[in-house]
């Protein structure tokens, strides 16, 4: 726990706009991607068809809309950041690997990449000076 203080207070000394930027265009990008997967539930079914003989499949069709949607607002706002993008981890890392299991479809594969590690760097650097995070933290 202590190693997550002292990430907070570094990130907290070294906030910029830009950052938070990033933050909150990397949220609203999985609010929408969710949505989109809500939407067009076949997209996702077709995405996981390689993996379609495997246990579990019916369950990722359900978690991956309402994760990016709920996760893509939480990280927009900066509120439980850190927990918001674990969520997104296994459904980034599969992102990734589906594309080697099926057809290769790099423009998917870099947007994929780009967005993991958007999420790496979230994962370390915490959501902020300018977060709900912060503000909560700062009313008590």
């Amino acid at each position: 726990m202590g190693i997550v203080k002292t990430w907070n207070k570094w990130a907290n000394a070294h906030t910029y706009y830009p950052l938070d930027l990033i933050r909150i265009a990397l949220g609203v990008f999985l609010f929408f991607k969710g949505l989109h997967f809500m939407s067009n539930s076949m997209i996702l079914i077709d995405l996981i068809s390689p993996l379609r003989g495997w246990a579990g499949s019916m369950l990722i069709i359900h978690y991956v809309a309402p994760a990016h949607i709920i996760g893509g607002i939480l990280i927009a706002f900066g509120l439980l950041t850190r927990w918001s993008v674990m969520a997104q981890m296994p459904i980034l890392l599969g992102a990734i690997f589906i594309n080697f299991f099926g057809v290769l479809n790099t423009s998917n594969l870099i947007l994929a990449i780009a967005v993991f590690i958007g999420c790496l760097f979230f994962l370390v650097y915490g959501s902020g000076k300018h977060s709900a995070d912060y503000y909560f933290k700062m009313q008590q």
